[in-house]
């Protein structure tokens, strides 16, 4: 066969796997193969009849010529080929055995005789080195070696930055804590071109970072300051994002407790693109915190009609099951999930939830202790159980939980509030203040109506403290958020009663009375001040 008509054989293989025929595909690779007997074209009719399906035919082309396997991407391609027939220990004896330290990079690797004949594409394809390693990660995590694997996961994306499903693997299963993700991140070699990515890795790990330099790095990304601009049309403002930025910057408002513009964000992204499977966690988990039973359930039986298979689409139906308070059906599907993906942390969570709801204690502790275990990353199971041990009035040990959380993720409002209460529990009313105060130094937004009950128990620690003064400033904070706190017109004033300022008193017993006329504190203490008041007019006239 002459090399011209070769070469349109070729052509018409990179045509019909472009266009998906790969039965065609695999009979012209074939054909090229016997023809030539080149590496290259045998390497070429294996991907074929790997992309067909032919899993155990590509391994048998792959591994019937030893002498091959020395080239690194027949070894990788034999090796995906395993990872596709579950065979993960004969995944990584094909890899070839290799260590790893815990910070990812590669120190020793024992078969010295393997090379890469293919250089053309360094410049323009992930690394070979971190596609081998990243198939490793995948083998070890299938074994559930979770450690070596996230030792893996690492030593992909140090290879070489581009390798985002490592990346991703790392972020999104909890792998690392936030002070381990941004060393990582200061530790990865971008090219100069390739500083949009640095960009979008930062944003992918900045979950509680305060929103104004986290804005200044969503606009780097849009306006290209970065090295790359996302603009999709200048006819369609709308679409500037793409929809894996937005899923990150959903995931930022979700985390920050900002619900209301994560479901917004979420909303619009998923017109456009209503599978993007990311997008969709955000919007679910919103919805929940919003209470919206009805969309969640409109996107759950969306999701199971078209993926089936995936374990958001279960998640989706329990989150419509523990949001109309249905716990032991939420449970079953969230189950589910898992069963279908062993990693996908939101399940693992949940499910912990469901036993919380039903203030079933123990059930919910070695639930979350589990998740903990399966996500050594994740400070929600460690704050959690810290919350569970609160409810059941075990502080020194809800201390100990919030303190490894905070060790995990030091930049979580919640775990500062939560400590704080903790604290105050303890009679510790000086600890119980700082803690308070770094919370709110570590909300990301200008403070909600979510932050009430914070500034509320602040001004009950100052008011224990008896700083008086202060402790009105912060009462009078909450009322500006919510108008309607029972605990803030009680404690306000209250303190107005120790400062012998009864006038201001009275009228804010009366306030928190109309809100709640059974309150038995606000009826007593109001009866006092009436008396007090009235005695003290008496001895100035």
């Amino acid at each position: 066969m002459r090399e011209e008509e070769l070469e349109r054989l070729r052509a018409i293989v990179r045509d019909c796997v472009g266009r998906h025929e790969y039965a065609s595909a695999m009979f012209y690779a074939g054909r090229v193969a016997l023809a030539t007997g080149d590496p290259t074209d045998i390497y070429m009719e294996a991907q074929a009849l790997l992309l067909a399906g032919h899993h155990r035919r590509a391994l048998h082309l792959l591994t019937s010529s030893p002498p091959l396997l020395r080239d690194l991407r027949f070894r990788c391609l034999a090796a995906k080929c395993l990872e596709e027939l579950k065979e993960w220990h004969d995944c990584l004896t094909m890899l070839g055995e290799a260590k790893v330290d815990e910070d990812g990079n590669v120190i020793s690797q024992k078969d010295s005789n393997m090379m890469n004949l293919d250089k053309e594409s360094d410049d323009h394809e992930i690394n070979i080195l971190s596609a081998i390693c990243l198939l490793r990660a995948k083998a070890y995590q299938a074994l559930d070696n979770r450690d070596i694997a996230k030792q893996w996961f690492k030593a992909a994306v140090k290879a070489d930055p581009m390798c985002y499903e490592a990346m991703e693997c790392l972020v999104d299963n909890y792998m690392l804590t936030c002070e381990e993700e941004k060393k990582l991140l200061s530790s990865l070699n971008f090219r100069k071109e390739d500083q949009w990515l640095y960009a979008h890795y930062s944003c992918m790990i900045s979950k509680h970072e305060k929103s104004s330099i986290l804005e200044a790095k969503f606009r780097d990304l849009e306006e290209g300051t970065s090295g790359l601009s996302f603009s999709i049309s200048p006819l369609n403002k709308s679409s500037k994002y793409n929809a894996d930025l937005m899923a990150c910057k959903a995931e930022y408002y979700y985390q920050c407790g900002e619900y209301q513009k994560c479901f917004d964000l979420t909303t619009a992204i998923l017109e456009k693109d209503p599978f993007h499977l990311k997008c969709v966690l955000y919007y679910l988990v919103a919805s929940v915190e919003l209470d919206r039973p009805n969309d969640i359930y409109v996107m759950a039986d969306s999701l199971v009609k078209n993926y089936p298979n995936k374990a958001v689409s279960w998640f989706s139906v329990g989150c419509y099951y523990y949001c109309i308070k249905k716990y032991s059906q939420a449970r079953q599907h969230f189950s589910k999930a898992t069963s279908i993906e062993g990693t996908y942390a939101p399940a693992w969570i949940a499910t912990c939830n469901t036993y919380a709801a039903q203030q079933e204690n123990d059930h919910a502790l070695t639930a979350y202790r589990t998740t903990a275990r399966l996500f050594p990353g994740c400070h929600l199971p460690m704050l959690y159980i810290g919350m569970e041990s609160m409810r059941t009035r075990n502080f020194k040990l809800a201390e100990q939980y919030l303190l490894e959380a905070k060790k995990k993720c030091p930049s979580d409002p919640l775990v500062y509030n939560e400590l704080g209460v903790v604290a105050y529990n303890m009679k510790d009313y000086e600890k119980a203040a700082q803690w308070l105060e770094l919370a709110l130094n570590h909300v990301s937004f200008p403070l909600s109506e979510l932050w009430e009950p914070t500034l509320v128990n602040l001004g009950h620690s100052l008011r224990k403290l008896k700083r008086y003064h202060k402790a009105i400033t912060y009462y009078e904070k909450a009322l500006a958020l919510s108008s309607r706190s029972l605990s803030a017109f009680a404690g306000l004033a209250y303190t107005y009663h120790l400062t012998d300022k009864f006038d201001e008193a009275i009228s804010y017993y009366h306030q928190a009375l109309w809100l709640k006329p059974d309150d038995q504190f606000c009826t007593d203490m109001l009866n006092f001040a009436i008396e007090e008041n009235a005695q003290t007019r008496k001895e100035f006239l």
